[in-house]
């Protein structure tokens, strides 16, 4: 039985040795352009760089990362889905990419379906911060103080359709609360009308919060997440805050890669092996949680499930908030 069992884990190996050799060597060694819809240094490109770094050393292949930020990751996402299916292109496609942008605009110049599914990367779940000036100490607090003046209380986001907005929009929905948003051009230009007061609360990823929430100029009141956050461990989830129509709430971005439409399924199969990998190293995933975010891995057949699921649950969303960019 010893044997046996040694005989199939070596078969695994190398099984995963020769996907990964695969995809190192189809292409002659060309370097793989790795498209980031984002600008550089924001978290989606921090983490793009991180699984492209290491992407690099398994394949044995360049891996470069090329940001084309813009129009919500539509021009990103535009350029990957005209990009020849060589196998030389890949797309870090987040939810908004794949999961919020078909109902929010009422057209797109790419077919997210069309993409190619490689595999997840990363879930980015919410802290709800609050000013130290508001009177909530906890997210029932903050219910209640909704709840008490309809209307009058407001939340910032990233822009019009982010996943912070319809976060938000989300809880708005299963509380029974009428929070109002007022949208900004990306997230930093929100956190400083947090910080100063403009603004009382925001949905807003981790990684930028986190020195303010332990500076003490801001107040996290509870994560979107599943499961409580390493970064934050006193911090309920909002299921944990108990209260009433939140007891399967959950609100997480993610990032996933895909490639473009047409690629041979045996590409990107290798490429999945490639990444599972580089995401299974524990320098790797230290690194995610210094950024606030966790490791999530998925075949491509897993992944293409998700976004599908993911689709219609964020189409329900963006339909109750009435948000459209067009």
């Amino acid at each position: 039985m010893k044997l046996l069992s040694f005989a199939i884990k070596a078969l695994g190996v190398l099984t995963l040795s020769g996907a990964v050799a695969g995809a190192a060597h189809a292409q002659g060694g060309k370097p793989i352009t790795l498209i980031v819809p984002y600008t550089a240094g924001g978290a989606t490109d921090i983490l793009g760089r991180i699984v492209a770094q290491h992407l690099s050393d398994v394949l044995a292949r360049p891996v470069v990362v090329d940001n084309r930020p813009g129009g919500g990751t539509i021009i990103g996402a535009q350029l990957a889905a005209r990009a020849a299916s060589d196998g030389n292109t890949l797309l870090m496609a987040t939810s908004t990419t794949l999961a919020i942008n078909p109902t929010l605009y009422k057209s797109l110049p790419y077919e997210p379906a069309n993409f190619v599914p490689v595999g997840l990367v990363a879930a980015v779940p919410l802290v709800v911060v609050v000013n130290p000036a508001v009177n909530a100490k906890s997210l029932a607090e903050l219910v209640a103080l909704a709840k008490a003046s309809p209307g009058s209380l407001t939340f910032g986001s990233a822009g019009n359709g982010s996943p912070q907005h319809l976060s938000a929009e989300m809880f708005n929905t299963a509380t029974g609360i009428s929070m109002v948003h007022v949208p900004y051009k990306g997230t930093a230009a929100a956190l400083n009308d947090l910080l100063g007061g403009q603004i009382p609360l925001m949905f807003a990823d981790l990684a930028p919060v986190l020195p303010h929430i332990r500076a003490g100029k801001l107040r996290a009141l509870a994560v979107t997440s599943e499961s409580r956050l390493p970064n934050l461990p006193d911090t309920p989830t909002v299921r944990e805050s108990k209260v009433p129509g939140t007891a399967d709430f959950e609100a997480v971005a993610w990032q996933s890669i895909v490639a473009p439409p047409g690629t041979p399924q045996a590409v990107a199969k290798a490429y999945n092996a490639a990444l599972v990998k580089v995401l299974s190293m524990p320098a790797v995933r230290d690194r995610f949680v210094e950024q606030g975010v966790s490791v999530r891995t998925s075949s491509p057949e897993q992944l293409g499930s998700y976004i599908r699921t993911e689709g219609a649950r964020w189409a329900k969303v963006v339909k109750a908030s009435g948000a459209t960019i067009d």
